[in-house]
């Protein structure tokens, strides 16, 4: 799969996280969390710029976080990075 719709999809199940711990709905972002794990793996980060696959990489330790207040916030400010990298430098058509 190419990187756009991989960093795509990570993108929208980094916000179902955000949205689903917002919302207090614990196993549904639970659900996306192991989802945006998969997604990781997916992608192929040597064909990434560095500050992306630094961003990448900040995004698999906040996917740990027991702070569901911290998580949420992180991973939404994430999702927006990668959602802007996809949008305007990969040129989604």
């Amino acid at each position: 799969m190419s990187n756009k719709i991989v960093l795509s999809s990570l993108t929208l199940d980094l916000k179902r996280i955000a949205l689903g711990l917002h919302k207090k709905s614990y196993r549904l972002a639970d659900r996306f969390n192991q989802e945006a794990i998969q997604r990781q793996t997916e992608v192929k980060s040597e064909e990434l710029p560095i500050y992306l696959q630094q961003v990448l990489s900040k995004v698999k330790e906040s996917l740990s976080l027991d702070n569901n207040e911290k998580k949420a916030e992180d991973l939404l400010m994430y999702s927006t990075i990668i959602q802007n990298y996809v949008v305007y430098k990969m040129k989604i058509v």
